[in-house]
């Protein structure tokens, strides 16, 4: 009679240690790819770990709960956000008004591409209603620094009002985030946006020395 042996599972391999610094590296790249793509409440510790390919413990020696993963990654949003964001102003050094407008076309091409979600301030802030979560502030934090940024570029064009021309600018940046999730990336309403904001950036500061019409008219007497 022939015994049939049935061999013994294998127990599951322990994850091999990784160092801290690089462990945090790998949290962090795992954990933005997915609360980016989809949404921080939906996505559990477990998910983030097995992303990031280290072992549990390894994310809470680096962050203390869920809540500070959430922090770092949207700290890490930010510095992303405005080296982007300085990346199109520097491409015009000494021409606001020129800045401005790269800002704006960059921004319109960003959003168009397909696996654009948005503003992941904007998606933070929808999943916590609470204003003084660490999350939110972080999202405090970000849109103020962006709107204090469009503030000094408006003044350094020249415009009436710096603030009022700033508010009509993070106005229809917060309206290209929500069109690339409502209306989809390439829609009608992303690529009027840089005309938007060559139109509000015109009106603003038509009074401005050297200022230019659209079309690249001087709006000074020669």
């Amino acid at each position: 009679m022939t015994r049939t042996v049935t061999a013994a599972p294998s127990a599951p391999r322990a994850r091999a240690h990784t160092s801290g610094t690089t462990a945090q590296e790998q949290l962090l790249r795992a954990a933005g790819e997915l609360f980016y793509r989809e949404g921080v409440r939906a996505v559990g510790v477990e998910a983030v770990v097995e992303r990031a390919g280290v072992n549990k413990m390894s994310l809470y020696r680096q962050f203390a709960s869920k809540d500070e993963l959430v922090v770092a990654y949207l700290e890490q949003s930010d510095a992303t956000f405005f080296e982007r964001f300085e990346g199109s102003i520097a491409k015009h050094p000494g021409n606001p008004v020129r800045q401005f407008a790269q800002y704006f076309e960059d921004l319109a091409e960003r959003a168009s591409a397909k696996d654009y979600r948005g503003c992941p301030f904007v998606n933070v802030s929808a999943e916590f209603p609470d204003a003084s979560h660490p999350a939110r502030l972080c999202v405090s934090r970000n849109k103020a620094k962006l709107m204090a940024r469009l503030a000094e570029i408006s003044t350094e064009a020249g415009a009436d009002d710096p603030q009022a021309l700033a508010d009509a600018l993070a106005l229809l940046i917060e309206g290209i985030y929500a069109a690339s999730q409502t209306y989809g990336p390439g829609c009608g309403p992303i690529k009027a946006a840089p005309r938007v904001a060559a139109a509000l950036v015109a009106a603003a500061c038509a009074n401005a020395p050297g200022a230019e019409l659209p079309g690249g008219n001087s709006a000074q007497p020669d």
